[in-house]
C-alpha cells in the first residue's frame, strides 16, 4: 500500500488545561476525500494547523506526504505540495486579486495559469478590487482560487465554502470533484454543511472535544447504519460492539447500530423490549446523534480498509 497522505498517531494538543485534541489517529490514504466534522470547538481547525506546522502538537505525532510538519526542511517540502484554504480568510488587504495571484504563483512550481484564469471566471471574481473591499464570499473565492491554483497533491480546507451563496457553492464542488477528485488528489475537508459533504466525500471522521467519535466510508453509513428505538424497562445500555451511539429518553433508548440492526433488534426482543423502530441514518442524521451520545467509540483507518467503527468495554 503506498504511503498515507496523512498520518497521525495519538496526536494531541491542549491550551493550559483545554485538550482540544485528544489522541487523535488518522491514516487517510492518497486519493481520499476525507470530510473532517464536528461542532464549533471540537478540534478541527486545530489539527489542521498541526498538519501544517502552524501549531505544535503536545505530544503525539503527524505527518503529511512522510514528511514531518514539526521538522523546518520537511515543513517547507509540506508547504510546496500542500495547498491550504483557511477558516478565516486573511490575505494582503491593499492587494488585488490579480495581484495575489502575481505574489502566489512564484512560490509553487507546480502552479497553473490556467487554473487561475479558469477559476477567476468560473467564481465570478472581481480581480482588480483591493482584498480588504471584498465581500467575505469574494474573500473565500480568492483564498479557493490561490490553493487550487497551486495544483497541489493534497487539499486541506477548512470551511472553504463560508459566505458563498448556492450557486457558488454549487461551482466550488464542481470544480473539486472534474479538477482535483478526478485527478486522484487528496482532498481533507472541514465543513458544517454536510450536504456537502455527502457531495463530494467517500470517508467521514466525526470530531467532538477534540475525540474521533466515528470514522467510516460514506457509502457503508448510507448502506449499514440504522436506527433501532426500543422501549421497556432495563434495556442495556450497550449490548453489541456494533453499537455506535446509545442514548435514552425516559422508557425510550435509540441506538445507532453499524451493521446487522434486524439481528440486534431479536437481541432486544429477547430481552423483553419492544421495538418501535428500525430505521436507516443519513450523515446529518447521524452526526446529530453522535454529538449527543453518551458512550465513547474506536475508529478505523480512512482509506485503508473497512473501519471497525466502533468498540465499546
Amino acid at each position: 500500500m503506498s504511503e498515507a497522505a496523512i498520518l497521525t498517531e495519538g496526536l494531541s494538543k491542549s491550551f493550559g488545561t483545554q485538550a482540544a485534541v485528544a489522541e487523535l489517529n488518522l491514516k487517510i490514504q492518497p486519493g481520499a476525500v476525507y470530510g473532517f466534522l464536528g461542532r464549533n470547538g471540537a478540534g478541527k481547525t486545530t489539527t489542521m494547523r498541526m498538519l501544517l506546522g502552524l501549531v505544535r502538537p503536545t505530544k503525539g505525532s503527524a505527518r503529511v506526504l512522510g514528511l514531518d510538519p514539526g521538522k523546518e526542511a520537511e515543513l517547507l517540502r509540506i508547504l510546496e505540495r500542500v495547498a491550504f484554504v483557511p477558516q478565516r480568510k486573511q490575505l494582503y488587504g491593499w492587494a488585488t486579486p490579480v495581484e495575489l495571484v502575481r505574489m502566489n504563483k512564484a512560490y509553487f512550481s507546480c502552479w497553473s495559469d490556467e487554473a487561475a484564469a479558469r477559476l477567476a471566471q468560473r467564481l465570478e471574481i472581481p480581480m482588480k478590487t483591493e482584498f480588504k473591499k471584498l465581500s467575505i464570499g469574494n474573500q473565500s473565492k480568492v483564498a479557493l482560487l490561490l490553493a487550487l491554483a497551486q495544483e497541489a497533491e493534497v487539499l486541506v480546507l477548512d470551511e472553504p465554502t463560508a459566505g458563498l451563496d448556492p450557486v457558488m457553492v454549487d461551482e466550488i464542488l464542481r470544480t473539486l470533484i472534474e479538477d482535483h477528485v478526478s485527478q486522484g488528489r487528496t482532498i481533507f475537508v472541514s465543513s458544517h454543511h454536510l450536504g456537502e459533504v455527502e457531495q463530494i466525500c467517500d470517508w467521514v471522521g466525526i470530531l467532538e472535544e477534540g475525540r474521533l467519535l466515528l470514522e467510516s466510508r460514506l457509502e457503508e453509513i448510507r448502506q449499514e447504519f440504522r436506527l433501532v428505538i426500543a422501549s421497556g424497562e432495563g434495556l442495556p445500555a450497550v449490548s453489541s460492539t456494533d453499537v455506535v451511539s446509545a442514548t435514552t429518553d425516559g422508557r425510550f433508548r435509540r441506538y445507532v447500530v453499524a451493521r446487522e440492526a434486524e439481528r440486534f433488534a431479536a437481541e432486544l426482543r429477547g430481552q423483553g423490549a419492544t421495538i418501535l423502530e428500525v430505521s436507516s441514518l443519513g450523515l446529518r442524521e447521524l452526526f446529530l446523534h453522535l454529538v449527543r451520545k453518551e458512550d465513547v467509540c474506536t475508529p478505523g483507518n480512512a482509506g485503508a480498509k473497512p473501519a471497525p467503527v466502533s468498540s465499546f468495554s
